[in-house]
């Protein structure tokens, strides 16, 4: 596959169908994403620039895309804002994180 056919955005979808448009760059930050959306590693991820992530739900997904951007936007900043995290979902963000190698 060449890097012409790579698009600007991919989508990921949670295991309750919930589908979020990312930009590629944000969702590279994630080694395991970075590894499916690499089209040196020919996974269809790649190629249908679309992740199915059946052991994230949508309420979770949606802060780790959140944090995604976040990360993007503060990686080389100083005095870098909290970013808002509900403690019922810190488990889960906690696993979703290893999960997902952020």
């Amino acid at each position: 596959m060449s890097t012409s056919q790579l698009t600007d955005y991919v989508t990921l979808v949670s295991s309750d169908g919930f589908e979020f448009v990312v930009q590629r760059s944000a969702a590279r930050i994630s080694g395991a994403l970075n590894r499916m959306l690499d089209p040196k590693n020919n996974f269809a991820e790649a190629v249908a620039n679309r992740c199915e992530l059946r052991d994230i739900n949508g309420v979770v997904l949606e802060k780790v895309c959140e944090y995604l951007y976040y990360n993007e936007r503060y990686r080389d900043a100083h005095d870098v804002p909290d970013m808002d995290i509900p403690p019922e979902l810190c488990l889960e963000l906690l696993m979703a994180a290893d999960y997902l190698d952020v």
